[in-house]
């Protein structure tokens, strides 16, 4: 008769998932990216009872509640909260969207629970090396220029986390050899408990103000991601370990008081020639080189990857050329400094679609290179009247027009431009004001585009 494995053979992942088994489970925010439903998959695959509440009504998540049908879950509650989803939890999953204070969080917390999120879930049970990649922007080019590079040097690499692919799922298929790269929102970063895991190699592209309605402010934004570079914030079991790299304006800064090893930035003079435009993506490979150097990765991998990267869709991604105009899609460009990084690397005359939905940054930098790069601007979505009064407060005169949608503000774009132009949509801003997400907003702006 085959033996039981002993406790000191089980592996801290069996032990984590045994931990499940038969607890009560609720995952907070079903959603539809991908990462309440890996959640709920594990968890039931793992045996624990797994409640999933979700604010959105069933019609709106359609596509993931069919990810889910064929799971014996304990409840589905969709279109609302109820209190015996939190008050009867020994865990609570928090999806990253939910906001600090949150009070049915705060119900389960009192009430003895555990607070976790699908990341954290990961983290505890990932068996190779981790890269955590974050930043206001560049983050997902940066994850994934470190991916190529990796791979280029023969490692198997799983990418994941915000960049929109959840990696519990592939736990299973995951060795000590292979490498896992994570992209890390603020939100996500927010939510990590301080027992959990930080990533071996820990990357932070930039920090400026961002998410302020949903963070209370800068100093709490700044501070979420502060936590990759300080193992004391996470598990104090050992002196620190692990490296950080950090982008060139907080490496004076933050690299004073990171308690990891600083990586230098890779020569900027030693990146090759690449295939995307922008100073701020020779930025993002300095920093990818970097964690590639940190990793053990040559010289060779470096430029073979980083001179064959292609970029990533919906930034500086050029859609199509009509009558002579090029049409650019940067939407996943929510912030003043991406857009002002997309202006600065967009050559010729430039006609800027900009706007969304409030996210309780300031616009006035932004506006001062809008007059400064553009021929002209159309201004839409719910931020549309404050990005033209910061506009119009520097240049009265400037080629300004305020529209309520999208639509409208491609047509005023279109009949002012010629060809050689460029029509780009870098919003500096969130799309929930109209639109379901990023994606969605460039669908929009590709149809328009296509007429």
């Amino acid at each position: 008769m085959k033996q039981l494995p002993t406790e000191a053979e089980v592996t801290r992942s069996e032990m984590a998932d045994r931990d499940l088994r038969g607890r009560r489970v609720t995952v907070m925010g079903l959603g539809r990216h991908g990462g309440g439903v890996a959640a709920t998959r594990f968890l039931a695959g793992v045996g624990a009872r797994v409640t999933v509440t979700d604010l959105a009504p069933a019609a709106s998540l359609m596509d993931s509640l069919n990810a889910v049908a064929d799971l014996a879950l304990t409840e589905v509650q969709l279109g609302g909260h109820v209190e015996e989803s939190f008050r009867d939890a020994e865990l609570i999953v928090v999806n990253p969207a939910v906001r600090p204070g949150n009070s049915w969080v705060e119900l389960a917390r009192r009430n003895g629970a555990r607070i976790t999120s699908e990341i954290e879930l990961l983290m505890e049970r990932v068996p190779c090396p981790v890269v955590g990649v974050s930043g206001s922007n560049g983050k997902s080019t940066t994850a994934s220029m470190i991916a190529a590079i990796l791979t280029a040097a023969g490692r198997k690499v799983w990418l994941g986390g915000n960049i929109e692919r959840s990696l519990l799922g592939e736990l299973p298929n995951m060795t000590t050899d292979d490498w896992v790269v994570l992209e890390l929102s603020s939100f996500q970063l927010h939510w990590l408990s301080a027992s959990v895991r930080l990533p071996d190699i820990s990357v932070v592209t930039n920090c400026t103000p961002n998410h302020l309605d949903w963070h209370p402010d800068f100093t709490h934004y700044s501070a979420a991601k502060r936590r990759l570079l300080n193992p004391t914030t996470f598990a104090r079991c050992g002196p620190p370990t692990g490296t950080a790299v950090l982008g060139p304006a907080l490496c004076d800064t933050w690299g004073r008081d990171c308690l990891r090893t600083v990586q230098p930035l890779h020569d900027e003079n030693l990146i090759p020639a690449l295939k995307i435009p922008g100073l701020h993506n020779r930025i993002n490979a300095s920093c990818a080189a970097a964690a590639a150097c940190a990793a053990g990765c040559g010289d060779e991998a470096i430029t073979t990857a980083l001179s064959k990267f292609a970029g990533l869709s919906h930034r500086l991604e050029t859609i199509g050329v009509v009558a002579g105009r090029r049409f650019i899609n940067d939407t996943q460009a929510t912030t003043p400094e991406a857009t002002m990084a997309a202006l600065a690397a967009i050559e010729g005359a430039c006609w800027l679609l900009c706007g969304g939905a409030d996210k309780g940054v300031s616009f006035d930098e932004l506006a001062t290179a809008i007059i400064f790069r553009c021929a002209g601007v159309a201004c839409y979505g719910a931020v549309g009247p404050q990005l033209e009064t910061a506009i119009r407060q520097h240049n009265a005169d400037f080629n300004c027009v305020r529209m309520e949608r999208l639509e409208e503000a491609v047509a005023w774009c279109w009949e002012r431009s010629s060809s050689g132009d460029a029509i780009l949509l870098s919003p500096a801003c969130a799309s929930i004001d109209q639109y379901r997400d990023y994606s969605h907003r460039a669908a929009d702006f590709a149809n328009w585009r296509a007429r």
